[in-house]
């Protein structure tokens, strides 16, 4: 992402914040210190900060500079489990098959998702499975800017998730809940009828300000997402 754009600095100044360079209730620089330091206007610098303000990860007051917040706002935490976790958890066993795993260009919505450009990415295909049923199919991109040790990981019996959250915990995600149809090849690896909704995620993830996966998961028919909050 382009650090000048209000969205590159969002993202690199979150990612400090993260890092812990200020503690909570601590004054950050202001506009004028992070556009000379991003060499951008502080037309800029402020659209950041403000966005920043409305997520709840800093405050700002005027002629009172900006903190980052001495206490979260209440909201709701949804932490996803790992598929090995939500098996297990049932009673069942738990196994992952690769179905199909390749280096290539990704379609042009995931390298904007990722940032890629026209560079390549890791592709991936897994089955996941209880007591050796299908439980969930799932396909993935990886950024290997961002992971670059991905390419040669060895995941025999390790799920590329699991892999990831070892070896690069991500700082923030974005996740979406919806319905699909299961259709001709998904349909097949999953074990049911073409035309069957299946509960669908998707999800990305970002190290600081760079994207590291974006994935979609098929779960079979009648699976149950619960979590606590």
């Amino acid at each position: 992402m382009n650090a000048r754009t209000h969205r590159g600095i969002r993202e690199a100044i979150r990612a400090r914040i993260v890092a812990g360079e200020w503690q909570l209730g601590e004054l950050i620089p202001g506009e004028v210190e992070f556009a000379e330091e991003y060499a951008c206007s502080r037309t800029t610098v402020n659209r950041a900060l403000q966005a920043l303000a409305e997520e709840g990860m800093v405050e700002r007051k005027r002629k009172g500079g900006t903190r980052v917040r001495p206490l979260p706002l209440p909201q709701a935490q949804l932490r996803i489990p790992l598929l090995r976790e939500q098996v297990e958890d049932s009673g069942r066993a738990y196994r992952c098959e690769v179905v199909d795993r390749r280096i290539a260009r990704a379609p042009d919505a995931i390298a904007e998702r990722l940032d890629t450009g026209e560079a390549k990415a890791a592709y991936l295909e897994t089955l996941h499975l209880a007591d050796e049923r299908p439980f969930a199919f799932e396909t993935r991109w990886i950024n290997l800017a961002a992971v670059p040790q991905f390419a040669e990981a060895d995941l025999d019996g390790l799920s590329a998730n699991e892999w990831l959250v070892r070896t690069v915990p991500f700082t923030r995600g974005e996740v979406a809940l919806t319905a699909a149809t299961a259709e001709g090849r998904i349909a097949g690896l999953l074990g049911t009828e073409e035309g069957t909704a299946l509960f669908t995620m998707d999800r990305t993830t970002w190290l600081g300000d760079r994207p590291v996966t974006t994935m979609r998961l098929h779960y079979t028919p009648g699976y149950r997402l619960e979590f606590p909050i």
